[in-house]
């Protein structure tokens, strides 16, 4: 409720500064209600206004729910370890003072003590420590972005009365706080510090100690506290030692979360090429899947299986593909849908280059990739690859298909090796590897499928043992 006051028509030697309040125009709404009193000792009228704050629920911003594809795969979260229990101030009576009222049981009135005959003082307890862990039912980072702090529980207290007795126990100890994130994801330190890459399922990292619990302390008269001191170290001598008695706060810190897919082949080109239909065809997946560009807005996974004819042994051949979104011309420079999924490409064996071999030029498409990978981490293109034409069914792909092929391979030099770091941006297209093959398929009729399958397979069988380190993007 606010009170306004306004001075009386009949005084107009009173002077308003010009202030923030008196300069806005307050205009009510028709829900507010004026009660007008004039007093009649008084020249001023009052006018008050009762107006009521209503909250919304809380919701996700409404850039997370119309475009999660920026979102799933970086997050900023903040974590704090839980606090230490708090100990106590107990008072020590002397062997008199205990027998007297109740008698003393049998085996209960003995103080713990250590092998050196030292007493043992309860403790509080120690705060929860955070952990981040690799969990394979997790996929994206989004849910951070609803809840991006997070607060481990803190120890128990001693349970003290003020006297040392045998009952005594320590403060119970916080749980650990576990929170799960997708397999893939790299832990990094508000400074840029990497702390873990969590590659492999049930990774996990310790991000945050919890608070030591605090000591216990005996209070005892100042003739006695020498004789104790042979027995224990934590006899308080003035009231300055009393924070000891209080438990350590647990550690915060702010921590950046990327997501980078683990896949053993990574499918790439420009948008609309079949790359979400040829994952659907040789896998399980099921990607969206449409006749406009950016149909896919976040990596899609698919298993593929194993090559039958290893018999037993078909089952270690299987790999694990991942769609990527369609790259198009200045991608490195964040355009189209960015930069950010070309992280993803970190940790693949193999590349399948899907190119559209129906448009104009799909040689032309094919540079436009490749040196888009060039621009954004040249150590991707030194990677083992395999091209694939998709559309051959249609006519104007299927009369040029023997000449894209030669084209194609002739892009490239043949006896290219890795290279240092230092020159590999000076480098050119025709300076890095070739692809190891190019083929011709039309994944929406199924024609070839089983020779890319083929061609696939014999590529990861080569670069099974290689393993490389990029660049870290």
């Amino acid at each position: 409720m606010v009170s306004l006051i306004s001075p009386p028509s009949s005084s107009p030697s009173i002077q308003l500064r010009e202030t923030r309040f008196f300069s806005t125009l307050f205009i009510p709404p028709r829900s507010v209600r004026f009660l007008q009193n004039t007093r009649n000792n008084e020249n001023h009228k009052w006018k008050t206004v009762r107006c009521g704050v209503t909250s919304a629920g809380a919701s996700p911003p409404p850039s997370l729910m119309k475009e999660p594809h920026k979102f799933f795969d970086h997050v900023i979260i903040t974590v704090r370890a839980g606090d230490g229990g708090h100990g106590a101030v107990l008072n020590h009576r002397e062997k008199n003072e205990l027998e007297q009222g109740k008698t003393k049981k049998k085996g209960k009135g003995s103080l713990k003590r250590d092998f050196d005959g030292s007493l043992i003082l309860p403790t509080g307890g120690h705060g929860g420590d955070v952990v981040i862990y690799a969990d394979e039912a997790k996929d994206t980072l989004l849910e951070f972005h609803n809840k991006s702090r997070y607060h481990a529980k803190r120890g128990g207290n001693v349970g003290a009365m003020g006297v040392l007795t045998s009952m005594l126990r320590d403060g119970l100890v916080a749980p650990t706080m576990r929170i799960p994130v997708p397999v893939g994801t790299v832990v990094k330190s508000k400074r840029g510090k990497v702390l873990a890459d969590l590659a492999q399922p049930g990774d996990e990292v310790l991000v945050a100690r919890g608070g030591q619990g605090g000591i216990s302390l005996l209070e005892m008269p100042q003739r006695q506290r020498k004789k104790m001191m042979a027995l224990t170290t934590n006899v308080m001598r003035d009231d300055s030692d009393k924070i000891l008695v209080h438990g350590q706060p647990g550690e915060e810190v702010k921590l950046e979360l990327i997501l980078r897919v683990v896949a053993d082949v990574g499918l790439i080109g420009l948008p609309n090429a079949g790359k979400s239909t040829l994952l659907a065809a040789i896998t399980l997946a099921k990607p969206d899947i449409a006749d406009y560009p950016f149909t896919t807005l976040m990596p899609n996974l698919g298993r593929l299986g194993g090559d039958p004819s290893l018999g037993a042994g078909m089952y270690s051949s299987e790999a694990t593909l991942a769609d990527l979104p369609g790259l198009i011309e200045g991608a490195h420079l964040g355009k189209g849908l960015g930069r950010n999924f070309l992280r993803h490409l970190r940790r693949t064996r193999l590349l399948v280059h899907v190119v559209d071999a129906a448009t104009e030029s799909p040689v032309n498409d094919y540079r436009t990739v490749r040196e888009e990978l060039r621009m954004y981490n040249p150590a991707y293109l030194e990677r083992p690859y395999v091209v694939v034409l998709n559309k051959i069914d249609l006519p104007e792909a299927k009369d040029r298909l023997p000449s894209l092929i030669q084209e194609i391979m002739r892009i490239g030099n043949r006896d290219a090796q890795l290279s240092d770091e230092t020159d590999t941006k000076e480098r050119k297209l025709e300076d890095y590897p070739r692809p190891l093959s190019v083929v011709g398929v039309s994944v929406l009729k199924g024609i070839q499928i089983n020779e890319m399958l083929k061609e696939i397979r014999s590529a990861l069988k080569k670069c099974s043992g290689s393993s490389e380190t990029l660049i870290s993007t």
